[in-house]
């Protein structure tokens, strides 16, 4: 897989080093003694902003606010390598001066406790998106593994206008497909599928379908193309593989509405852990491979050189990189 990408020299090479690229979902280990410092592979790869998980479904309020604090004061604590991405224009600075802004995500409406009030919260902590359900059923809704599908409830309507009010972004990823479509209709702001891949490319339930990424795009919202392998195909990560689901996307809703979500995990050991702590979460579907593949961070270069060779134009190519969700959290953020 290495040899993929480290030998390459992509004909997009110049523009690559001006591009700002955005990865808006990776996943370190969700403990307060975590080495943060993982996440500079990201700078080292080219990119100027990384959203980091900080909690999902089974974590409550004290256990999420402890892995925030923690990785927020990482980032606070090393002003030379990191920037805490507060706006938009923060993570231009970054790029400006060779740093890595950071902002943290959601994965499910249960670090919320059940109040709408920790939304502002979380959001001043450095949260700048969350999604709603994460899987399966909860207060806000039913998940993309639920048998059946409740769609998003009254509570789940309260978060979203309340995300709306502060200025964090909604994302739709993990959820039904009702919930997302609901989401997409009750948002009066742009709105997210910030991991996924596409259904019509791999048919697994975590994918969404096209009309899903057109409602998606109607929001003037971005779908980030999901890197794990089991989802791109049968736990395939070649960067072809990926570039199948950017090329769909692309035809479907245009190049403005597709950016990178790769779900890279830095503990790959740990999601196999997860599988059998929390099987509720994931279906026997996970479970068939020895080890679930990701496509790291070091690929970056590799997929702005596959998007090159299929003849992307440089404007595309920077909007897919980063550009598109950048255009996001400028309308949303506060």
């Amino acid at each position: 897989m290495k040899q993929e990408y480290a030998t390459s020299q992509p004909p997009f090479a110049a523009d690559y080093a001006q591009s700002l690229v955005w990865e808006q979902h990776c996943c370190l280990p969700l403990d307060p003694d975590t080495r943060v410092d993982e996440l500079w592979r990201y700078a080292q790869a080219g990119a100027s902003f990384v959203s980091v998980n900080v909690g999902y479904a089974p974590h409550g309020i004290s256990d999420t606010i402890q892995v925030l604090s923690a990785f927020r004061r990482h980032v606070l604590l090393n002003p030379d390598r990191y920037v805490m991405a507060a706006t938009a224009d923060d993570v231009r600075r970054a790029k400006d001066t060779g740093r890595l802004a950071v902002a943290f995500d959601l994965e499910d409406a249960n670090p919320l406790g059940g109040r709408i009030d920790t939304v502002q919260t979380y959001y001043e902590l450095g949260v700048r998106t969350m999604l709603l359900t994460y899987n399966q059923r909860n207060l806000a809704g039913s998940g993309c593994h639920d048998a059946s599908d409740g769609g998003l409830t009254e509570f789940g309507r309260e978060i979203v206008a309340e995300m709306n009010r502060v200025g964090m972004v909604v994302d739709a990823t993990h959820c039904s497909y009702r919930t997302s479509m609901d989401i997409f209709a009750a948002s009066t702001a742009p709105v997210v599928l910030s991991h996924s891949a596409v259904r019509a490319i791999h048919d697994h339930e975590r994918n969404v379908w096209d009309d899903q990424i057109q409602a998606c795009a109607d929001t003037g919202g971005v779908v980030g193309i999901n890197g794990v392998g089991i989802f791109l195909g049968d736990n395939d990560t070649s960067t072809e593989a990926l570039v199948r689901h950017i090329d769909h996307a692309v035809d479907l809703v245009g190049w403005e509405h597709v950016g990178l979500g790769l779900d890279f995990c830095f503990a790959a050991d740990d999601v196999n852990d997860e599988l059998t702590l929390n099987p509720d979460l994931f279906p026997s579907s996970y479970d068939q491979w020895d080890r679930i593949e990701f496509i790291e961070p070091e690929r970056l270069p590799a997929i702005a050189t596959a998007l090159s060779d299929r003849a992307y134009s440089p404007e595309a190519i920077r909007g897919i990189l980063g550009e598109n969700f950048l255009r996001v959290a400028q309308a949303v953020w506060r």
